[in-house]
């Protein structure tokens, strides 16, 4: 049997780390993703909103604090290839999302993957992915 494959999304992640709601159903991916039992997959461009998020709100060192706490998630960081720039180019294109989400799009594309958001955003694209709403 194949390990379900969540796909996060910037939103997931900060109401993690900030105990926000939706944070504790993303603890408990968290605790099945360092079990082995599922997937957790980030783009490595929803990493870089976290942190100029984080950085605007409560400055610089509490970014690098942050960023430290992320490598440490049982979350693995998935670099932005060529198709993978290209697919979420072509989502921009037709809808009305960021561009770092629609590079969470890509990703769940590519991998078959559960979006995992609280984002509004997303509901323009919910019938092409799969969305687990916190």
């Amino acid at each position: 049997m194949k390990k379900l494959t969540y796909i996060f999304d910037s939103f997931a992640v900060i109401a993690y780390l900030q105990a926000e709601p939706g944070g504790q159903e993303v603890r408990e991916l968290l605790k099945k993703s360092d079990a082995g039992k599922i997937s957790v997959l980030m783009s490595a461009i929803n990493l870089g909103e976290i942190i100029y998020i984080i950085e605007r709100k409560l400055g610089r060192s509490i970014a690098d604090s942050i960023l430290h706490d992320i490598f440490e998630l049982p979350v693995q960081l998935v670099e932005s290839t060529m198709p993978r720039v290209l697919s979420a180019a072509h989502i921009k294109a037709r809808y009305a999302i960021s561009y770092a989400d629609a590079f969470v799009v890509a990703l769940s594309h590519e991998k078959k993957g559960i979006i995992v958001t609280a984002d509004p955003e997303f509901k323009q694209v919910e019938s092409l992915v799969d969305i687990l709403w916190l």
